[in-house]
């Protein structure tokens, strides 16, 4: 079995259902952000603000390599802007399989805690409606790059259950 990559915007769910799935299939769970933090000893927030974003993409891809690299199956959550960055996006898809949790802004706004959005350094001082419009921007530009997975699950009208039962059909129908 291959890597199994979850991609989408920043608050869609990949590491809360990335856990549901590795926790159903008995595999492994990768969050290249957690990885990213403890191979740079700083946290995400941290390596963006004082490192600058081009540090904190190659510190991911550094991760995404090694993830690869150590070819287990596994459920891999990848940070947002990960799948956007160079040639990760193709690299993931011959690797495994990469799943796009698509959601929209005022689903990703409202799921959102205010922890959430503090942790996330492009979020950090918007109010409500500027974090929507952000969102729409954002996503807007990130969406060529997400809709190259090899399975887009529309997750506004699901609940998290479903969207993991969508999955694991998938799977075992070979997504």
């Amino acid at each position: 079995m291959k890597p199994l990559f979850l991609v989408g915007y920043m608050g869609c769910g990949k590491s809360t259902l990335g856990r549901k799935l590795a926790r159903r299939l008995g595999v492994d769970f990768i969050d290249t952000d957690a990885l990213v933090e403890e191979r740079e000893g700083a946290s995400v927030a941290d390596v963006f603000r004082y490192e600058g974003e081009e540090r904190f993409r190659e510190a991911e891809r550094r991760v995404l390599d090694e993830v690869i690299a150590a070819a287990p199956f596994a459920v891999v959550s990848t940070g947002g802007g990960l799948p956007t960055w160079r040639d990760n996006m193709p690299c993931m898809n011959a690797a495994g399989h990469t799943v796009y949790l698509r959601r929209s802004p005022e689903q990703i706004a409202c799921r959102l805690s205010p922890y959430g959005r503090r942790k996330r350094p492009r979020l950090q001082g918007l109010n409500d409606e500027e974090l929507v419009a952000f969102m729409e921007r954002d996503m807007a530009a990130r969406e060529p790059f997400y809709a190259q997975a090899s399975l887009i699950v529309d997750c506004d009208l699901l609940s998290d259950e479903e969207v993991v039962e969508c999955i694991l059909a998938r799977l075992k129908d070979g997504l």
